[in-house]
């Protein structure tokens, strides 16, 4: 099993920034991609952010690229994302993801084998 935890959320003001952290313990594996995902209240959760276990891969979905970054240091088991110019819209429950197996810097909820407990981040206009 790996344990995934979440810092980082809070209250923004539009325009704003957050940097969001997720610490990986417990089992280890060789190769693993990360993801960020997001869900607001009454929606499916989305994918956001995912990069590849040497960081030379990232992919973003649209709404959040030139504005959101991924990044992880594997000397300390953290990913990170930093997110800028932040939108009422950015508003949800941010949640890290890990994939032991894929490569594919998948956007599918189902492809992520552990997650972290999720973390608020709220942008207010």
């Amino acid at each position: 099993q790996v344990q995934l935890v979440e810092s980082g959320g809070g209250l923004v003001q539009a325009g704003g920034s957050l940097r969001l952290s997720c610490a990986a313990s417990g089992r280890t594996f060789s190769s693993y991609t990360m993801g960020w995902f997001r869900q607001a209240p009454g929606k499916e959760r989305e994918f956001v952010a995912a990069i590849s276990w040497s960081g030379g891969r990232t992919f973003y979905t649209d709404s959040v690229k030139g504005r959101f970054t991924i990044s992880r240091d594997n000397a300390k088991n953290t990913v990170y994302l930093q997110m800028n110019s932040l939108k009422p819209e950015d508003t949800a429950v941010y949640y890290c993801a890990a994939d032991r197996a894929s490569g594919l810097l998948s956007q599918r909820v189902n492809a992520y084998d552990y997650w972290g407990q999720g973390t608020q981040v709220t942008v207010s206009s």
